[in-house]
């Protein structure tokens, strides 16, 4: 957990930040040893980008951090994210140790370049081909519910058909990306996750033991 001098330090570096861009760019400090993803927020410059505040829950990179709480991540520079209402960022994560090595902190900007990718477009269309398909931002969501929302929606859309039409392995696929990408850390997502996909939640548990420890069938 982060003590009252390094979140005090963290904190100067962020108001330096955003005061050199502006009202555009959100500086976010997480802190991943409180014990709680839901509230990793302890600090935030510049909120209404993302209309996030203290107290509120992480993005997906963080999630996926706490559940590698032991791996040593590269910083993630310079990448696109989007908010609910549409505006694209341009996002960098910064992953902080603490004195054993082990990630603690993580600290984030989110820079609003929603204006200069209009201006893009306008020109994209000028001089690229009908061909090319633009890569989708990544989500910040406002909340932890709706992270989830998104994360279901990403592992339907990464096994390419319906809950209906899945089978077995379909679902044990979708559900390890949920997994990987920590969605089973927040409260209660197994609850939401097993509803989803139409399965009790001992029968979630064990298609996720069987993707990393057994051999999968079609049912």
């Amino acid at each position: 957990m982060l003590d009252h001098k390094e979140l005090q330090w963290l904190q100067k570096i962020a108001k330096a930040v955003a005061a050199q861009f502006g009202d555009g760019c959100e500086v976010v400090i997480h802190d991943l040893a409180q014990g709680s993803p839901e509230h990793s927020i302890v600090a935030i410059e510049n909120g209404q980008v993302t209309g996030r505040k203290p107290g509120d829950g992480p993005s997906q990179v963080v999630l996926e951090q706490m559940r590698n709480a032991d791996a040593v991540p590269e910083d993630h520079l310079g990448y696109l994210t989007r908010t609910p209402d549409g505006r694209v960022l341009r996002s960098s994560t910064v992953y902080i140790p603490d004195e054993n090595g082990k990630i603690s902190a993580i600290f984030s900007i989110n820079y609003d370049i929603s204006s200069m990718v209009v201006a893009e477009k306008a020109l994209r269309e000028l001089i690229t081909s009908r061909d090319e398909v633009p890569r989708e931002p990544e989500q910040i969501p406002q909340n932890v519910n709706d992270l989830l929302d998104e994360l279901i929606f990403r592992s339907v859309e990464l096994v390419g058909k319906p809950v209906a039409l899945m089978n077995k392995d379909d679902k044990v696929r979708a559900l390890q990306f949920l997994n990987e990408s920590g969605a089973l850390l927040i409260t209660k997502s197994s609850d939401k996750i097993s509803k989803y996909f139409g399965i009790s939640k001992y029968t979630l548990y064990s298609y996720l033991d069987l993707k990393t420890g057994g051999e999968s069938t079609n049912d």
